[in-house]
C-alpha cells in the first residue's frame, strides 16, 4: 500500500477511482484506521464520479506511531479537562489538518472535497478553517465544535471508551473491547422489547454482528496501538473550543449528525451547523456514532450531492 513522508510523519493510503475526477478526502475519527471507511461505501462514492482517497491519520493504522511521546493518563487527563486545566498534547488537531494537506500535495491535488467523521470531522473543519484554498467543500459527520456547554456522551458510551484496553497480543480480548465500544456508541438495532428495529429481521441483525465481528479482527490485525488513541483524545481535549477557527469556514458545508448518536450527541450537530457560516444541518433519525451499511445510500446520496451541488472545478 501506498504512502507519503512528510518529514514528521509517514501517512499510509489508498486511492479508488479515476485520478481524473474531483477528488474526494476522507478522514476518519479516534483510534480508527482508513479501513473504518467501509470498501462498499468507498465503491459507492467512486460510482458517483469520485477519486476517493482514504488515509490512516498519525499514531494509528500504518501512519507513524509516536513512540517516544510522552504516555498521557486518560484519567488524570479527564480530571483536568473537567476542572477546565490547561492540558498538554504530543500534537494537536491543526498538525493533523496539515497532515490531511501534505497528503493532498504528494498527491498534486490542489483542492478536494473533504469529508470527516467524528475525530475526522474535527480535522476536516481545522483544514478547511485553516486552508481554505485546498477545500472545495466540506461534509462534517458526527463531530463537534468543542463548545464545552455541549452535552457530553452517554454513561454507558463513557465506559465502554474507559474501559482498559486488551494487553498486545491478546488479539480476541481487543477484538471483545472494540465490539463493545461499537454496541455502546454505534445506532441502535432493536427498540424497548428487544425487537428489531428499521424493517430489519433476526437474520439482518446476525449478519450486522457478523461483519462488526470481521471489521473489528481486520482492524486488531493489522494495527493495534492504543497508546495513539490516547494521545488522539489529548489532542482533542487541549484544542477546546474551536468556534473561533469554524466560524471563518468559507466552503460549502454539510452537516450530518444521527439523532440517536450517544457519543457526541446530537446538539453538536446543531451546534456546528450554526458555526459555521451558510452550513446545511441534516439530521438522520435512527442513526448513532457509526455509519452501519444500511445507511450507506443516503450517506452516499447525501455525500455526493452536497460535493457535486457545491462544484468540482479544479484549482491550476
Amino acid at each position: 500500500m501506498p504512502h507519503i513522508e512528510t518529514g514528521q510523519v509517514r501517512l499510509e493510503y489508498e486511492t479508488f477511482g479515476n485520478p481524473l475526477n474531483p477528488p474526494l478526502l476522507l478522514i476518519m475519527g479516534l483510534g480508527m484506521q482508513m479501513i473504518a471507511w467501509p470498501q462498499p461505501l468507498c465503491d459507492a462514492l467512486v460510482e458517483k464520479g469520485f477519486y476517493v482517497i482514504r488515509f490512516d491519520n498519525r499514531d494509528v493504522g500504518l501512519s507513524t506511531h509516536f513512540h517516544d511521546a510522552i504516555n498521557q493518563n486518560l484519567m488524570w487527563g479527564a480530571l483536568k479537562f473537567m476542572m477546565g486545566l490547561p492540558l498538554k498534547s504530543a500534537y494537536s488537531l491543526n498538525d493533523m489538518a496539515d497532515d490531511a494537506r501534505q497528503l493532498l500535495r504528494a498527491l498534486g491535488i490542489a483542492r478536494a472535497h473533504v469529508v470527516g467523521a467524528s475525530m475526522g470531522g474535527m480535522i476536516a473543519q481545522q483544514l478547511a478553517a485553516r486552508t481554505p484554498e485546498a477545500v472545495l467543500s466540506l461534509v462534517s459527520i458526527m463531530s463537534t465544535t468543542g463548545r464545552r456547554s455541549l452535552p457530553g456522551p452517554s454513561a454507558a458510551a463513557r465506559r465502554a471508551l474507559m474501559t482498559k484496553p486488551a494487553k498486545h497480543g491478546d488479539v480476541e480480548g481487543a477484538v471483545a473491547r472494540m465490539l463493545g465500544v461499537l454496541a455502546a456508541i454505534g445506532s441502535p438495532t432493536r427498540d424497548a422489547v428487544g425487537a428489531p428495529l428499521h424493517g430489519a429481521t433476526e437474520a439482518d441483525l446476525a449478519a450486522e454482528a457478523t461483519v462488526r465481528r470481521q471489521f473489528a479482527l481486520a482492524h486488531t490485525q493489522r494495527d493495534y496501538y492504543p497508546s495513539g488513541s490516547a494521545r488522539q483524545i489529548f489532542a482533542i481535549a487541549a484544542a477546546g473550543d474551536r468556534r473561533a477557527d469554524i466560524a471563518r469556514i468559507a466552503a460549502p458545508t454539510l452537516v450530518i449528525h444521527g439523532a440517536a448518536d450517544p457519543l457526541v450527541p446530537v446538539a453538536a450537530g446543531r451546534d456546528t451547523a450554526a458555526t459555521i457560516p451558510n452550513a446545511k444541518l441534516q439530521i438522520v433519525e435512527g442513526m448513532g456514532h457509526d455509519m452501519p451499511s444500511r445507511l450507506y445510500p443516503l450517506l452516499v446520496e447525501s455525500i455526493a450531492g452536497h460535493c457535486l451541488g457545491s462544484g468540482s472545478e479544479m484549482a491550476s
